[in-house]
């Protein structure tokens, strides 16, 4: 495994994004129901507002995930939580697998968490995700999140959890003491300071 990540191209990228939000398992992304026109058009806005960026993860050139960052200030989460001007919020979508390849999501995560924690200026991830969706409770706790609080947001009921940065050390470390000793390190975004 090898990943690196760049920006999302909106046109260029919608089929390949329709596929994957539209699968039942991605059905807590919430759009399910969505055209490619619909995914094209939530990406370009998404990338034209200047606090939302969403990025192409890429498995040894392959497309393998969707990591979309946002500033929580600027989203639904704001005054909701005591919020930082060094939190980063954070989603993540894996793409639906040829083959299952046991640890690879756990893998991915931390490689967006790395990625996330490139940045100097970022000091805690923030997440949200539906209360029901026990998997990714499961995995954000397993890469360090600790939950902070249910929350009602406009769409979901939402299980706020944060993860400093050094939360997520002491996770790798731990996971690096298990099966998944070779946890990747995450390649600076294309045409972003190294």
């Amino acid at each position: 495994m090898s990943f690196t990540f760049r920006a999302v191209d909106p046109a260029g990228d919608a089929g390949l994004l329709h596929s994957w939000v539209v699968q039942d398992y991605a059905r807590f992304w919430g759009m399910g129901s969505a055209t490619v026109a619909d995914v094209e058009r939530e990406y370009a806005q998404i990338q034209a507002s200047g606090h939302h960026q969403a990025r192409l993860g890429l498995d040894e050139g392959t497309p393998a995930f969707l990591m979309e960052r946002y500033d929580p200030a600027q989203s639904p989460l704001a005054g909701l939580y005591d919020g930082r001007p060094s939190d980063v919020g954070m989603h993540l979508l894996v793409s639906p697998p040829d083959v299952p390849r046991p640890g690879y999501t756990t893998a991915v995560m931390a490689a967006v968490l790395a990625e996330l924690f490139t940045d100097p200026g970022v000091d805690r991830v923030v997440v949200e995700p539906d209360s029901a969706n026990l998997k990714i409770h499961a995995l954000n706790e397993r890469l360090g999140f600790r939950k902070h609080s249910l929350i009602q947001l406009p769409d979901k009921e939402a299980r706020l959890s944060l993860c400093t940065r050094g939360q997520f050390d002491g996770a790798r470390r731990l996971l690096a003491g298990h099966r998944l000793a070779a946890i990747p390190t995450a390649a600076p975004l294309e045409g972003s300071p190294a």
